[in-house]
């Protein structure tokens, strides 16, 4: 939210900040409002109250609770409801509306006057009508008493369309080509027109006759204005009963008391552009007129200027929403401004919270500390000679010092100072000379852990640093600078143990790259040195072959003696092992079993830690040939897994009590084997 102020009149500006694209998601939205401090402050009353690309009117309904706005492109109409602050419904047309008019008190009846000569009807639900007028329309009015559309346009006459008949009437015929606006009186319904001559023509409608005539271009013109052409009507507004204001297209405001023929003031915007609507705030007798840069609010009776506003785009038409203190302009833009005066009035009942936000904001203003003053102390003002100025204009007050204007400050410096360029002059050098001492290698102090490594790294870095600098290239970071690398030369448990076997047997080839690196680096600085003598060709390709055949026998020797010495190493631990061995003397172990546990063998135990450490495929497959697991592929395609659970002594027992239970059954069982008959024989039964 924006806040300026002009004649101590603050407006704030509630579309202000950056808008988010429609195509985002709700969660790269949340995203951006939390990085983006501009987004995240800015106030949004009513969600996407925009167009596509060009809003070109706005109006609010009778009962305050909708605006509408058309646009383009394509050519849409956007209703938003303010109870919801949100968009009601969009509904796309065939053509560009060139204004529309709200007949009932809330969106449920429409008229769209369009560019291709239509008229467009639209209720509730949406589309409803539509039909073509005779010439090319630019304005039309409702006459609620008689139900008529006029019609004014490219054309003379003036077309009535009557909706509860569903019919054209007679046109009224008009002394003027063109007519651009009209109005009709909302008091006794006088209809008035704007014609491109600068004429504004009042009809009666009972009487469909003309009852006056004002010549508006005439009386536009005033000794300080120049005009280029003929100046046209191009906004019209009714005020009560008497009063009419009519802009014209040089930007003149004519105000005019219908009982009289000279207007009773005239406001000149002085940019030159059409006046492109006009309307009444009856609470402080305001006339508000817009013209494409400038929207101004001046006194009625007097003309004097209350306050203006020029927003960033161009303006196509100004809504004043109706008891409030509220402003909205549809705009060569997106986004649809939305202004918030509290002194024209309290803010909406939808938006009532607007009154304590700007209270607050008033109750702590915000200092300002503009870039054309210095603010200096009350010893600046003695070390610069001008202690005698306190109390004067030219300082002013301010919290433990003063603000002086700036060019007075900078005249009593070099004054004070003559010699101010020399210390100037002394300070570059200074600076030059610390920045090549910070290219230098500079050793502080060595980190208590891996020392010798950090010494090799700083090395390292100096010969890089060397090659950067003739090559113009970046210097990479440095490991020991590097917060990554930080706990290797802090913490013991990375110290690097020279020692190991690892360590001694590639410790040759690190030290064999740092050499050959050193000698490359000679080779180099050998051969900047003798720029203009010239080696025959073959001379150093033959030294490099020589050179790296001689590292690779030397770093083949070098590996083979650490590896003798590893070898002599591990025959003299295992030596001192087997003495240590012979020496130690065996005692016997007791083991205490716990209560309840029975002890069988060490077999069952070690028997029992070897299927332990098994994996559970090997412990399957043994327990498969043991016969207690039995796996079997079914029709489906799976696998079907059969346990048998080891039972317990005491099952064991009774298992082979039944054993024998059977076989003493058997012993005392007499067989039944006589009783069998043979087949074929025996009687049949009769």
């Amino acid at each position: 939210m924006q806040v300026s102020s002009l004649n101590e009149v603050k407006i704030y500006s509630l579309s202000a900040g950056r808008s988010l694209p429609e195509w985002l998601s709700d969660r790269k939205k949340r995203a951006l409002q939390k990085k983006d401090v501009d987004i995240r402050r800015r106030i949004e009353l009513i969600q996407d109250f925009e167009m596509p690309t060009v809003s070109t009117k706005i109006k609010v309904s009778r009962d305050g609770q909708y605006i509408m706005a058309v646009g383009t492109y394509k050519p849409r109409i956007r209703c938003f409801d303010t109870y919801q602050l949100s968009q009601k419904f969009e509904r796309c047309l065939d053509s560009e509306v060139v204004t529309f008019e709200i007949l009932s008190d809330d969106y449920s009846k429409v008229v769209f006057l369009q560019c291709g000569r239509f008229v467009e009807f639209h209720s509730q639900h949406g589309h409803y009508y539509k039909t073509r007028i005779p010439k090319f329309g630019r304005d039309f009015s409702y006459h609620y008493p008689s139900c008529d559309l006029y019609f004014v346009g490219a054309s003379s006459e003036v077309y009535r369309l009557n909706l509860e008949q569903g019919r054209f009437l007679n046109s009224l015929q008009t002394d003027a080509a063109e007519s651009n606006v009209c109005d009709i009186n909302p008091v006794h319904f006088l209809f008035a027109m704007g014609t491109a001559e600068g004429k504004v023509e009042c009809w009666d409608p009972r009487t469909r006759n003309r009852v006056g005539l004002l010549d508006c271009a005439l009386s536009s013109v005033t000794a300080d204005t120049e005009i280029d052409a003929l100046p046209s009507v191009s906004a019209l507004k009714f005020d009560g009963a008497l009063n009419m204001a009519v802009g014209t297209s040089t930007g003149q405001v004519l105000l005019y008391d219908l009982r009289s023929s000279n207007p009773l003031i005239v406001k000149d915007h002085h940019y030159g552009l059409p006046i492109k609507s006009i309307q009444f705030q009856h609470q402080l007798d305001l006339i508000i007129s817009a013209d494409s840069r400038i929207i101004k609010m001046w006194n009625k009776d007097t003309g004097k200027i209350f306050t203006s506003m020029e927003p960033e785009y161009e303006i196509n038409d100004v809504c004043l929403y109706p008891n409030s203190g509220m402003l909205m302009t549809a705009n060569e833009a997106p986004k649809m401004n939305i202004y918030y005066i509290p002194v024209l009035g309290p803010a909406p009942k939808w938006c009532s919270f607007l009154d304590n936000l700007t209270e607050e904001l008033e109750e702590n203003p915000e200092s300002t500390v503009y870039d054309d003053y210095k603010f200096v102390t009350r010893q600046d003002l003695e070390n610069l000679g001008l202690a005698h100025l306190i109390g004067s204009s030219l300082l002013r007050a301010y919290m433990h010092g003063f603000f002086m204007d700036i060019r007075l400050y900078h005249k009593a410096k070099m004054m004070a100072n003559p010699f101010a360029y020399e210390e100037y002059r002394r300070e570059k050098i200074r600076q030059k000379i610390e920045e090549t001492r910070a290219q230098r290698v500079q050793l502080k102090k060595l980190p208590k852990v891996n020392k010798e490594l950090a010494l090799k790294l700083i090395e390292e870095e100096g010969e890089e640093q060397q090659i950067t600098r003739r090559r113009k290239q970046k210097n990479l970071p440095s490991l020991l600078k590097d917060d990554r690398f930080k706990v290797m030369f802090e913490n013991p448990d990375f110290q690097v143990d020279e020692q190991s076997e690892e360590f001694r047997l590639l410790n040759p080839l690190v030290s064999k790259i740092s050499e050959k690196r050193k000698r490359k680096l000679k080779i180099l600085e050998e051969l900047e040195a003798q720029e203009q003598e010239e080696e025959p060709e073959g001379k150093a390709s033959d030294a490099e072959s020589s050179e790296s055949s001689d590292d690779e026998k030397g770093w083949v020797e070098e590996v083979r003696k650490q590896r003798k010495l590893l070898r002599q190493e591990e025959k003299v631990k295992r030596q001192e092992r087997f003495k240590e061995d012979q020496q130690t003397l065996l005692k016997p172990q007791f083991f205490e079993i716990k209560e309840g546990e029975e002890f069988r063998s060490f077999k069952d135990s070690a028997k029992k830690q070897k299927l332990m450490k098994k994996t559970l495929g090997d412990r399957l497959k043994l327990e498969e040939k043991l016969g207690t697991l039995n796996v079997s592929d079914t029709t489906v395609g799976s696998k079907q897994a059969t346990f048998k659970l080891k039972k317990s002594e005491q099952q064991k027992k009774q298992r082979e009590a039944e054993k024998q239970h059977r076989q003493e059954r058997k012993t005392l069982r007499r067989s039944a084997s006589h009783l069998r008959s043979k087949r074929g024989r025996g009687r049949l039964f009769h």
